[in-house]
């Protein structure tokens, strides 16, 4: 009878581990709402569309995928941005791969520093689309818990 009490309790560790292993494979999902940028009177004529994105975090690579639309200039280039302070705009971090038209998908896959995990925890990290007629950035959105 012990002997099957030890197996049982072997089998059991061995499944909360692996359970365990499980969770902390998921990461932590963060979420991003895109819309446009604030803007002057030059480029406002140009920014208009909405996207939305999840990343999910597991160690430190970030996996980031969304969605766009509704842009008036085809999308050009995607980037992951680390903001200088929080809500202040800041450097590129990492190019993401976007569709080239008005609306369609973003991902990418960035191994972060561990400054730029403590960054995105606090909400200091943000993707921006840049657009054929606003190559400033035309839509945005900080990446959330």
């Amino acid at each position: 009878m012990a002997l099957r009490g030890r197996t049982a309790a072997a089998v059991m560790g061995i499944g909360l581990f692996a359970l365990g292993l499980s969770l902390a494979q998921s990461g932590e999902t963060y979420k991003a709402r895109l819309t446009a940028l604030p803007a002057d009177a030059r480029t406002r004529p140009e920014l208009a569309g909405i996207g939305s994105a999840s990343a999910v975090l597991t160690g430190s690579k970030l996996a980031i995928t969304g969605s766009f639309d509704g842009l008036r200039s085809a999308a050009t280039t995607a980037e992951l941005h680390s903001a200088v302070a929080a809500g202040v705009r800041g450097p590129a971090i990492h190019d993401l791969t976007v569709s080239k038209a008005t609306g369609g998908s973003i991902s990418g896959s960035v191994d972060l520093t561990a400054p730029q995990v403590e960054s995105l925890k606090k909400g200091g990290l943000y993707i921006q689309i840049q657009s054929e007629k606003a190559p400033e950035g035309v839509i945005w959105g900080w990446l959330l818990r």
